[in-house]
């Protein structure tokens, strides 16, 4: 402590004394995550450390790294060939074979990818700290376009037409403030709004809808144009714009609150190359010697003084025992390993319910959303099976790219994933083609498709609690809550243990908990 106080300030040495319970904490302050240091065991906890770690996806090489900072003996199991577990970039030569019998070889060009799993980092993100501290490059990641289209069934004429993004977002807009200023001009929210209060929203909605001098919108350069302004008297050709009654009924601006949400909002990143460069890069950090690929679990007991983990590698049963073990398998499979813990502990884990998800990613030799639509990024949604259609955010301008025809989720994806992969690329090509035309449907080079329910490790792209809704966070149900505990020596961690279910960010949180658990435990024996 007292080299703490020497290079970092008494506020350090204060708040690493009352981390290990040395000193009291200060109540108003929040508590914040320190790495867990060699120096906080020196004269506490005597001898080496041990902690096994069962799988290699965000939270294991993450809880890894963080104890390999104080000294912990650590090994990652992970039955993959590859770090990052559900985060997954598939390239040229990428292999999988799925729990339909079926297995894909991609042939994407050098350097071409998309990424199977997590794609994109919220400014927010503790992610963006582990990219920083371990060096993975990051770029802007296109969350939306205005030139990108909606196409939505509906009983208008509206109907099963492409609606670029900026036309539809400003007849929505346009109309609502329409609307709304005309309520408030004829006294129906005098109740609630002062003369004041009415001047200055009409004011508002002028801007925000684009409204002419007598507060209708009447249609706005906003929405495009049918020929685009040049020079001298070229003015161009402004779109014109859906009737009222139209825009309302046709639901074209059911999406937009997509960017609102706190952890969709612009900007969003990404690594450079894929995700999977960030678990490469941890995987560096922590050493392929402690990381034991294709290393299937098989059991997992307390035992007197640890714990015993029983796996099978290279066809050859073994088994390791540590002073710990950190448990980041998804939890609807832990209950399949041979195990010893408690009856209330299994039925948490059976609460976990997994979510259907996947992706199609199609090969084009040809960049035809730039050259001809002009789409740099962002995706173009519908209410078809195939929900959204994603567009690159590199390779600009290069030959060719990699778009992914589907990330669908739930009752959309299970029109999906039991289909040959054959018959997934047929069925988004042909409801790809009613949004974007016939090139849709031309120049494609190559193509991979995953479903994570149907993917071995995971069979889940990532849970749902029971009783917990939708909910990506935020409801204490009794079964997450219980998990939240360590079984003797067995911790869990995972984004599903966190307030961002199905981030990476959920999964670093978690075992960022978990780490200064355990080390605090240890540090207090």
């Amino acid at each position: 402590m007292q080299g703490l106080g020497v290079t970092g300030g008494v506020g350090l040495a204060y708040g690493a004394m009352s981390t290990l319970g040395l000193a009291p904490a200060t109540a108003a302050a929040p508590r914040r995550f320190q790495a867990p240091a060699m120096g906080d065991l020196i004269g506490k906890a005597p001898g080496s450390h041990s902690v096994v770690i069962l799988g290699g996806g965000p939270a294991g090489l993450c809880s890894a790294y963080e104890l390999r900072k104080a000294g912990y003996d650590v090994t990652v199991l992970e039955a993959r060939t590859r770090p990052g577990g559900r985060v997954y970039s598939v390239r040229g030569g990428t292999t999988e074979t799925d729990l339909n019998g079926e297995t894909q070889t991609c042939t994407f060009s050098e350097g071409h990818f998309y990424n199977l799993g997590a794609t994109r980092i919220p400014q927010s993100h503790i992610t963006l700290d582990y990219c920083r501290e371990l060096g993975v490059e990051i770029q802007p990641f296109g969350n939306q376009n205005a030139n990108t289209v909606v196409h939505y069934k509906s009983d208008t004429s509206i109907s099963g037409q492409s609606v670029q993004y900026r036309a539809a977002k400003a007849d929505t807009f346009g109309y609502m403030s329409e609307l709304l200023n005309k309520a408030a001009s004829m006294g129906a929210l005098d109740d609630v709004l002062s003369p004041q209060d009415k001047e200055a929203l009409a004011s508002f909605l002028s801007d925000f809808g684009d409204l002419s001098s007598d507060g209708r919108y009447l249609g706005s350069s906003r929405r495009g144009y049918e020929s685009e302004p040049g020079a001298g008297l070229n003015f161009g050709s402004e779109t014109k714009p859906f009737a009222m009654s139209e825009v309302i009924r046709g639901g074209i601006g059911r999406n937009f609150s997509f960017e609102f949400g706190y952890d969709q909002a612009t900007m969003m990143m990404t690594p450079v190359g894929g995700m999977d460069r960030i678990y490469y890069a941890f995987q560096e950090a922590i050493g392929t010697d402690r990381i034991r690929y294709g290393a299937e679990v098989t059991a997992m007991k307390n035992v007197p003084d640890g714990v015993t983990v029983e796996y099978t590698q290279d066809g050859r049963a073994r088994s390791i025992t540590a002073d710990y073990c950190i448990c980041t398998v998804p939890p609807n499979l832990v209950g399949r390993f041979a195990n010893n813990l408690p009856a209330d502990v299994l039925t948490a884990l059976e609460a976990a319910i997994p979510v259907s998800s996947g992706k199609l990613g199609i090969e084009y030799s040809r960049r035809w959303w730039e050259t001809e639509d002009r789409i740099y990024g962002g995706a173009s949604n519908t209410d078809k099976d195939i929900s959204q259609i994603m567009f690159p955010y590199d390779h600009f301008g290069s030959d060719r790219g990699v778009v992914v025809g589907y990330y669908n989720t739930g009752k959309r994806h299970l029109a999906f994933e039991s289909l040959t992969h054959r018959q997934r690329l047929a069925k988004a090509v042909a409801e790809g083609t009613a949004i974007h035309g016939d090139k849709y449907g031309r120049d494609i080079t190559s193509s991979f498709s995953g479903s994570w329910r149907r993917s071995r490790y995971s069979e889940g792209a990532w849970v749902g609690w029971k009783g917990a809704g939708d909910s990506h966070g935020g409801t204490a149900t009794p079964e997450y809550t219980k998990l939240l505990e360590p079984v003797e020596r067995i911790y869990f961690a995972g984004d599903h243990l966190s307030n961002a279910i199905a981030w990476q960010h959920g999964a670093f949180t978690s075992a960022r908990d978990v780490v200064t658990a355990l080390h605090e435990r240890v540090a207090l024996s």
